[in-house]
C-alpha cells in the first residue's frame, strides 16, 4: 500500500518543471519585435533636395547674348560720326553716332544728330538723308558768297506780309546758306529805319541764328564773332531811308486790307505791332 501512493506524487513533480520554460519564452519574443521601428526616424531626404534648387539660377544667364546685335558703323551716305552737318529744319547739328536698331521687326540704320543749342537729339534713317535735305557744311567759298549777299540792296516785294513771311520761312528751312543770307539782308533794320513788327523780328532772328551758327563752325569761331561779322557786312549795304521804308509798309498794309482770302487781318495786325 505505501508504494502505490508514492508513484502519483512523483509524476506530479515531474510535470511541473516542463511547463515553466513555455511561459518564460513568450515575453522574450514580443519585446524585441517593437524596437526595430525606432532607427527609421533619421531617414530625412531634405539635404539631398538643396543642390537641386541651387542649380536652377544657372539657366538664367542664357538671355544675355542679345546685346551682341549692335554694330559699330562710322560712315554712311558720305557722312561720318562726329561730323557737323546741316539739317534744314533745325540748322547745324553734330552726328554723335550711326546706330542700328530694330523697329517693328525691321533693322534700320540711324544717324543720331545732336543740336546742342536746342538741347535736342534727332534720329534720322540713313536711307532718307536725301529726302530730308541733310547736307554737309558749306565750303568756305560758299560762305564768302553768303557774306557778300549781305552787302547787297534789300529786295522787299510789295505784297502783303503773310505772303512774304511764307517765302522767308521757306528760305530759312531750305538749308541754303545763300537763301538764308537773303532773308537776313531783307529783314535787317538799321537805327534810322522804323522798328520791326514782332513777326518780322522773329523771322530775322531765326535766319540770323541759322547763318551765324554755320559760319561759326566753318570758320572755327564763336557764334558771337560770327554775328559781329554778319552785322559788319550788313552795315556796308545801301539801306533805304525811313520814308521809303514806311511807304513800302503802307503799300503792303493796303494790299492786305483788300485781300481777305489770304489772311489780310493777320498781316495788318502784325505790321501794326
Amino acid at each position: 500500500m505505501p508504494n502505490k501512493t508514492a508513484k502519483p506524487a512523483a509524476k506530479a513533480t515531474a510535470a511541473k518543471p516542463a511547463a515553466k520554460p513555455v511561459t518564460a519564452k513568450a515575453p522574450a519574443s514580443k519585446a524585441p519585435a517593437a524596437k526595430p521601428a525606432a532607427p527609421k526616424a533619421p531617414v530625412a531626404a531634405a539635404p539631398a533636395k538643396a543642390p537641386v534648387a541651387a542649380a536652377k539660377p544657372a539657366a538664367k544667364p542664357v538671355a544675355a547674348p542679345k546685346v551682341e546685335e549692335k554694330k559699330v558703323v562710322t560712315q554712311r551716305q558720305g557722312f561720318k560720326a562726329n561730323e557737323f552737318v546741316v539739317y534744314p529744319a533745325h540748322g547745324v547739328g553734330q552726328i554723335l553716332a550711326i546706330e542700328e536698331q530694330e523697329i517693328a521687326g525691321a533693322k534700320l540704320e540711324l544717324f543720331v544728330i545732336n543740336f546742342i543749342k536746342d538741347k535736342m537729339t534727332l534720329r534720322v534713317p540713313t536711307a532718307k538723308v536725301a529726302n530730308v535735305g541733310m547736307r554737309k557744311l558749306s565750303e568756305p567759298v560758299l560762305v564768302k558768297k553768303a557774306l557778300e549777299t549781305l552787302k547787297g540792296r534789300a529786295r522787299v516785294k510789295r505784297t502783303m506780309w503773310s505772303r512774304r513771311a511764307q517765302e522767308y520761312e521757306a528760305k530759312i528751312n531750305s538749308g541754303d546758306i545763300v537763301a538764308i543770307a537773303e532773308v537776313v539782308r531783307d529783314l535787317y533794320r538799321s537805327e534810322s529805319q522804323p522798328e520791326q513788327s514782332y513777326s518780322e523780328r522773329q523771322l530775322y532772328e531765326a535766319a540770323l541764328d541759322r547763318l551765324s551758327r554755320e559760319i561759326a563752325v566753318v570758320q572755327h569761331s564763336t557764334e558771337t564773332e560770327a554775328v559781329k561779322e554778319i552785322e559788319a557786312q550788313l552795315a556796308k549795304s545801301p539801306r533805304r531811308n525811313a520814308k521809303a521804308e514806311a511807304e513800302g509798309e503802307a503799300d503792303a498794309d493796303a494790299e492786305g486790307d483788300t485781300d481777305d482770302t489770304d489772311g489780310g487781318d493777320t498781316s495788318v495786325a502784325d505790321e501794326a505791332a
